[in-house]
């Protein structure tokens, strides 16, 4: 199944998504159980991530990431957005701090999230 939302910032505006529980159902599940939410960003180098009202387990976990990846940080309980390198990268894709479940995709442009800033309010819901 997959599942459409729209992440929202003042900087970046509607920023449609979707959700897809092919590869890790179980994370998928919860987060759309969760919709909607409000949190506040963080930013660790071109990728954003917030606290979320879930807490899922491991689920075919991975530090390498693509552009545009959504995924469930496990460590911190946390949404994350990765749209570029991150400081654990080391090559050009994106590399979480420690291992995320991929839950979904950015639709369109990934790179918008540039513009993001820390303690900035982002809400997710269905679209």
């Amino acid at each position: 199944m997959i599942q459409k939302i729209k992440i929202h910032t003042d900087s970046t505006g509607y920023i449609d998504a979707e959700i897809d529980d092919n590869k890790n159902p179980e994370t998928a599940k919860a987060i759309i159980d969760a919709l909607p939410f409000k949190s506040n960003v963080r930013r660790w180098g071109d990728e954003v991530y917030f606290d979320i009202p879930i807490a899922a387990g491991e689920e075919n976990s991975q530090i390498e990431v693509e552009v545009g990846d959504l995924g469930y940080w496990l460590s911190g309980k946390c949404f994350c957005i990765f749209f570029g390198r991150t400081p654990a990268s080391t090559g050009e894709k994106p590399a979480a701090a420690s291992p995320v479940n991929v839950f979904g995709k950015i639709l369109g442009v990934a790179t918008l999230f540039k513009d993001t800033k820390s303690s900035e309010t982002i809400s997710v819901e269905k679209a």
